[in-house]
C-alpha cells in the first residue's frame, strides 16, 4: 500500500522554487555511463525514486554507483554484464535505455520489458527496428527484449514517429558504430539535446542536436565525463501552472524558459503575467483563469507530460477548453478522477471538453502515473474541504520534495502513511 497526501485548497501559492535536474534527462545520463571504461560523475540529480532504481539497474550490470547528494559517480567495468535484472527493469520505464549502451559495449543485451506509468501502449518497435538496421539481430524472448550484434555498422534510419526513447536507444548505440548513422525524424527534446552533449563530452561525433535529423559518425572507444543535468522544464512547468491555477506568485528558478516557451505563452493566454529570467520566470495570476485550449505534440510542443496540468488549469477557468492527446492514448484516463473533484469534463477519443467551474470539490482521487499525481494534487489546492490522493509514490518518482515545496509556497498538504 501506498502512503497518500491530504490536500486542503483554499491558499494562493506564493513563493519560489529551485527546480533540480530533469528525470527525462538523468536516467539515460546514467544509462551512458555505459559507454566507457571508468568514472563517469552526473551532478544536479534530482532526488527522486527513479534515480536510485537506476542506480540498483547498474550495479546488476557490474557498475560501481554511489550517490550522494546530488552527485551520482558511475564506475563501469572493461566488461559490463549484458543482462539487465527484471526485478529492478519491471519498475520504471526508461530502464529500457540500457539497451542501446549494451549492445555498443557487450554487443549483446538482454532487458526485461520495462514497467512505468500506465499511459498507454509503448511498444518498442522502432528501438528494435533501429538496432536491426545498425546490424544486430532483436527479438522479444520470455518477457525480454533480446538483442546481438558481431558488429554494429552505421547506416540511414527514419522513424515514424519522433520517439524520444527510441532516438536515445539508437543514438547510444550508433556513437561505437563502424561508419556513419543518420536518425531522421529523431526527437528534439532538451533532453534528447543534454544527452548528446554528454556524448559528445565523452568523445563521441554527434551533429544535428536539438533537430530532427542527427548524424553520428562512429568512434572506437568512449571516456568517462563529468556532466551537469539540465534543469527539470517538467517540474518547472507544473509549479508555473499551480500559480495560474491557485491565482498566485510563484518565481521558478533552475531552467532554461526557452524550453518552456509555448507553455508559459499558454499561460499568458490563461490571463497570467509571465516573465522570463535568466534562469527561470516568475507567473503571477490575479484573476480566475481564462480557458485556453491546448494539444500535446513531440516537442517544440506542448508536452504531453503537461496535459494533466492543462487538464487542471481548464477545470478552473473561466471558459471552455479543448484539450486533445497526440502522444499517449491513455493519458485521458486522469479526467475520471478529476470529475470526482467536481470538474465538468467529457473525454471522445483523443479530445476532451472541460468547461471551467469556480470551485472543485474535495474527494478521494488516485494517481495512475507521475503526472496524473501532480495534477491531482493541484486540483485538490484549488477544492473545497480535504481532497485524498491515493498511490502518490508515482508522485515522489518524479517530483523531489513535493510536499515540503508545497508548504513553502503556503499550500496545504499532508502525507500520510498508509498504515493510518
Amino acid at each position: 500500500m501506498s502512503d497518500r497526501f491530504l490536500v486542503s485548497g483554499g491558499n494562493r501559492l506564493v513563493g519560489e522554487v529551485v527546480v533540480g535536474g530533469a528525470k527525462n534527462s538523468v536516467l539515460k545520463l546514467m544509462a551512458a555511463a555505459l559507454l566507457a571504461e571508468g568514472t563517469s560523475v552526473i551532478t544536479n540529480c534530482p532526488d527522486i525514486l527513479d534515480v536510485p532504481l537506476m542506480a540498483e539497474v547498474l550495479r546488476g550490470l557490474g557498475c560501481e554507483v554511489e550517490l550522494e547528494g546530488d552527485e551520482a559517480r558511475i564506475t563501469t567495468p572493461a566488461q559490463p554484464k549484458y543482462q539487465a535484472d527484471f526485478a529492478a527493469v519491471r519498475q520504471f520505464r526508461a530502464s529500457v535505455c540500457v539497451l542501446g549502451p549494451l549492445v555498443a559495449r557487450c554487443r549483446k543485451a538482454v532487458v526485461a520489458l520495462p514497467g512505468g506509468d500506465a499511459i498507454g501502449s509503448r511498444p518498442l518497435d522502432m528501438h528494435q527496428t533501429g538496432l536491426r538496421l545498425l546490424g544486430a539481430h532483436s527479438t522479444i524472448e520470455h518477457g525480454c527484449v533480446v538483442a546481438e550484434a558481431d558488429a554494429l555498422h552505421g547506416n540511414a534510419i527514419r522513424l515514424a514517429f519522433p520517439s524520444v526513447g527510441a532516438t536515445e536507444n539508437i543514438l547510444m548505440a550508433a556513437v561505437l558504430a563502424n561508419g556513419e548513422t543518420t536518425i531522421d525524424n529523431a526527437a528534439r527534446e532538451p533532453e534528447i539535446v543534454d544527452l548528446c552533449n554528454m556524448l559528445v563530452q565523452m568523445g563521441a561525433r554527434i551533429s544535428g542536436a536539438g533537430t530532427s535529423t542527427l548524424t553520428i559518425t562512429g568512434v572506437s572507444r568512449l571516456e568517462p565525463t563529468t556532466h551537469r543535468v539540465i534543469g527539470d522544464r517538467i517540474v518547472a512547468a507544473t509549479w508555473g501552472i499551480a500559480a495560474a491555477m491557485t491565482r498566485g506568485d510563484v518565481r521558478v528558478r533552475g531552467i532554461n524558459p526557452k524550453h518552456l516557451s509555448l507553455v508559459l505563452d499558454k499561460l499568458r493566454s490563461a490571463g497570467a503575467e509571465v516573465t522570463p529570467e535568466v534562469d527561470g520566470f516568475r507567473v503571477v495570476q490575479h484573476d480566475r483563469p481564462r480557458a485556453v485550449n491546448f494539444a500535446t505534440l513531440p516537442y517544440p510542443g506542448f508536452p504531453t507530460d503537461l496535459q494533466p496540468m492543462a487538464i487542471g488549469l481548464a477545470a478552473v477557468a473561466d471558459g471552455t477548453s479543448m484539450i486533445t492527446e497526440n502522444v499517449f492514448e491513455a493519458r485521458f484516463r486522469f479526467v475520471e478522477e478529476m470529475i470526482r473533484l467536481g470538474a465538468d469534463a467529457r473525454t471522445d477519443g483523443h479530445h476532451a471538453v472541460v468547461r471551467g467551474v469556480e470551485e472543485l470539490s474535495s474527494a478521494p482521487v488516485w494517481s495512475s502515473d507521475i503526472r496524473a499525481g501532480a495534477g491531482l494534487v493541484l486540483a485538490g489546492l484549488c477544492a473545497d474541504g480535504v481532497t485524498e490522493v491515493h498511490d502518490v509514490y508515482h508522485i515522489d518518482r518524479g517530483y523531489p520534495r513535493f510536499v515540503e515545496i508545497i508548504e513553502e509556497l503556503g499550500g496545504v498538504i499532508e502525507r500520510v502513511n498508509s498504515e493510518s
